[in-house]
């Protein structure tokens, strides 16, 4: 990975779809960042925007969720794309909240849904990010 600002990408089975579609409409502006993505989310991605730098960690369940919530706590991430479904349960459900969990501690932007992914990566927040590469230091809340 180099200094480019790095966002990541998680999408639940049924949520996919969504995440391949928010990739499709934002590659001019998902084309700044190296990209993260957990396995079958970033295989997906890569098919459908094969010009996005996009590095693929393991499954969800296998461990990815783990290793963006390690990138997380070590500074690595500007901001967590996770599009999950409230609907269906999830066998590694402690996985997920303990990675929304440390968006959180860290104060790091995060989107839950394709609305507030639109609007997190118009954020001037995250357009400040293309042209620095600091990460906000925990508890600094100032944009």
């Amino acid at each position: 990975m180099s200094a480019t600002p790095i966002l990541a990408l998680v999408a639940h089975d049924a949520k996919k779809d969504a995440m391949v579609e928010f990739a499709r409409r934002h590659k001019d502006k998902l084309s700044a960042f190296d990209l993260v993505a957990t396995g079958t989310t970033g295989g997906r991605i890569q098919d459908a925007c094969p010009d996005l730098n996009i590095t693929r960690l393991k499954s969800g369940p296998l461990g990815g969720d783990q290793q963006i919530g390690a990138m997380i706590a070590d500074g690595k991430l500007q901001g967590l794309f996770f599009f999950v479904d409230p609907l269906s349960p999830m066998p590694h459900d402690v996985d997920v909240k303990a990675l929304m969990r440390l968006a959180v501690v860290y104060d790091m932007p995060m989107a839950l849904n394709p609305a507030t992914a639109d609007i997190l990566l118009r954020s001037a927040r995250l357009a400040g990010l293309k042209t620095t590469s600091t990460t906000p230091e925990v508890g600094n809340y100032s944009s």
